[in-house]
């Protein structure tokens, strides 16, 4: 057995975004931030928003300690306000925006900036659809869906004054691309991301923007984290559907000897290609960055 050796932390390519600006929703950890710090070290100016302020703070100074361009923007993408300063914001500080990733989501209702609470927030985490709250429906799709609307709209009306072009990708997931038991709001909410990026496409294709989703299975993110403590505390309880061990692993992971996830690097590699000017001819794809999981 061999394994694949994933993508190193301190590898990119320099000066690939020189005098570009990115702004990174969800940039304080996962795959948003990995994706912000490497893009800074290609010479992007970043401004990253997320409502986790610590951890937002801690990764714009990780930036600025290794002498790149960043800013933080501590805010929710469901406010319309939110993503309208963030753009406003990259215009005031560095002149314009050229790129986006919106990264921002979540796998339930609950503040990701606090610990899962199974027990006290049982109202805020996924359910069958016939247990199901419409307060974590609602949640999940304000951010997942609703998040991404308003982070595009914000971000097109400046891409598209600019006159010069730009690209954004939106995270997805494999939950956009089919079905995934136990999480119907996730599901639907990420779904919603496959048919804006389509959407998006189509109609900015003539300002010269270029709009891509990638979808990953299951990633090192705290965000991966927290639903596998969402998944031991259901098991614990008795609870839980019987469908949600159908298929557990992507093909790279089952073949893996340690049966890794992927890493947040590889992801970030994956984005800033199709942020580059290396993917002009690609547009509206989603793509299955998942190991091999909707392969099979």
């Amino acid at each position: 057995m061999v394994d694949i050796t994933p993508t190193h932390p301190d590898y990119f390519i320099p000066n690939r975004f020189e005098g570009k600006t990115l702004l990174v929703t969800g940039a304080a950890t996962g795959i948003g931030a990995a994706t912000a710090i490497r893009a800074a070290r290609e010479g992007a100016n970043v401004v990253g928003l997320d409502r986790k302020a610590k951890e937002l703070n801690e990764t714009i100074s990780q930036i600025k300690s290794e002498g790149h361009q960043a800013i933080a923007i501590v805010g929710n993408v469901v406010e319309t306000a939110v993503c309208d300063r963030a753009v406003a914001d990259a215009v005031r500080v560095y002149g314009g925006l050229d790129l986006a990733l919106n990264a921002a989501g979540v796998m339930d209702g609950g503040d990701p900036a606090q610990p899962l609470n199974f027990n006290g927030q049982r109202n805020l985490l996924p359910n069958s659809i016939h247990e199901a709250t419409d307060e974590y429906w609602e949640a999940v799709v304000a951010t997942n869906t609703t998040g991404v609307f308003k982070s595009m709209r914000a971000e097109l009306r400046q891409i598209v004054q600019q006159g010069r072009g730009g690209a954004i990708v939106n995270i997805g997931s494999i939950a956009g691309l089919t079905g995934l038991a136990g999480n119907p709001a996730y599901v639907a909410s990420k779904h919603g991301v496959t048919g804006l990026t389509r959407n998006a496409a189509l109609d900015y294709a003539p300002f010269g923007i270029r709009i891509n989703s990638v979808n990953m299975a299951a990633t090192d993110t705290p965000m991966v984290a927290r639903a596998g403590e969402f998944v031991q505390a259901m098991k614990a309880s008795g609870q839980g559907g019987s469908m949600g061990g159908l298929k557990t692993q992507s093909i790279l992971a089952a073949a893996d000897s340690q049966h890794r996830a992927s890493t947040v690097w590889e992801q970030a590699a994956i984005i800033l290609f199709l942020l580059s000017p290396d993917a002009a001819n690609l547009t509206g794809c989603t793509y299955a960055t998942d190991g091999g999981w909707t392969s099979y």
